[in-house]
Formats: C-alpha cells, sequence, structure tokens
C-alpha cells in the first residue's frame, strides 16, 4: 500500500506537470498574439499612408489605382474633405446658429455626417461602435473610445444630443442647417 507522503508527492508531480504544459501553450500564445497585433498595427500603419497618398490635393502620382481614384478592397471609400475644414487638434466651437460644419476638424464632420445620413434615413441614433463600422475602424475599444470622447465633445458643445446613454443624434438645429450657410 502507497505512503500518503508519496500519494502526495504524485499528486503534486502531476499537478506541476499540468501547469507546465499550461505555461509552454500560454507562451506560444502570446508569441503568436504579439505577431498577430504586429501584423494588425502594420496593416493600419500601411491603410493609413494610402489614405495620405490618395487624399484629396495630393499631388503625388502614386500609381494606377491611385490614379483611377479606386479605394482598395474591402475599404470603404472615403468622402471627399472640404477644402476649407478645420485643421485637426482645433478647439470645437460651441454651436450657433449659422456656423458651418467646416468649423469642426474632418473627424468630428464625418460624425455629423454620418449621423445626418441617419437622420435623413429616419434610422435614429449610433452608438459608437456603430460609428466605427461606418467608418470602416476595426471596433476595438481604443477606437471605439476615441469616437467616443468625439461624441461627447459635440454633445456638450450643442451640436449632438445624446438621447439614451451611449447613443447619439445631431441636435434639432444642427439637423436642419447641415453645413451652415
Amino acid at each position: 500500500m502507497p505512503s500518503v507522503v508519496g500519494l502526495l508527492e504524485q499528486r503534486e508531480l502531476t499537478a506541476r506537470r499540468r501547469v507546465d504544459d499550461l505555461r509552454e501553450e500560454a507562451d506560444r500564445l502570446q508569441a503568436e498574439l504579439a505577431l498577430a497585433e504586429r501584423k494588425w498595427n502594420e496593416w493600419g500603419i500601411a491603410r493609413s499612408h494610402v489614405g495620405e497618398v490618395l487624399a484629396p490635393g495630393n499631388d503625388a502620382v502614386v500609381g494606377p489605382a491611385a490614379s483611377e481614384g479606386l479605394p482598395a478592397p474591402g475599404v470603404q471609400p472615403a468622402r471627399p474633405e472640404p477644402a476649407e475644414a478645420a485643421k485637426p487638434k482645433t478647439v470645437v466651437p460651441v454651436w450657433r446658429a449659422g456656423l458651418a460644419w467646416s468649423a469642426l476638424s474632418v473627424d468630428y464632420q464625418r460624425i455629423l455626417q454620418a449621423l445626418s445620413d441617419r437622420n435623413r434615413l429616419g434610422q435614429g441614433a449610433l452608438t459608437c461602435q456603430e460609428m466605427a463600422a461606418c467608418f470602416g475602424l476595426d471596433p476595438v475599444p481604443g477606437k471605439v473610445e476615441a469616437l467616443r470622447s468625439k461624441a461627447k465633445r459635440l454633445t456638450a458643445r450643442g451640436w449632438l444630443i445624446e438621447p439614451e446613454t451611449g447613443r447619439f443624434t445631431l441636435a434639432k438645429d444642427v439637423a436642419g442647417q447641415r453645413g451652415g450657410s
């Protein structure tokens, strides 16, 4: 008959082997995750560079796809940006009658345009995850929270309203104005 200490040692050895196996698997998954994140980041950078090259007003000739103005497969076509848009990182002004959307940077104008399209189609308010999908962004927390921050800022300045927590739509007067006067 085996001793109690012998049985405990056997169980401890089995548990240690299981822990070692799981650690090896976790290390393998961590390495695989790091590789996948690096590739994902590289694709995001590539998309960003292509967006810069294909941006209106860019005189660089890149190739036939750029000269034809065709978006890459699977990439949502970008709307033309107004030439008079405010520069990125500018302060969002408080909305007032007669203030054009061009007072906002392009990122904020995209949000207003998406919500305007929803209003026009009678589809109601949007969540930030739905906005991310509209813009062709991955619905990862960083992107969604960046949109939420912008939407909250637009709400605080009177451009948007939040009829339900986390759902945004154009403020009544902004919806009727569209691009200002």
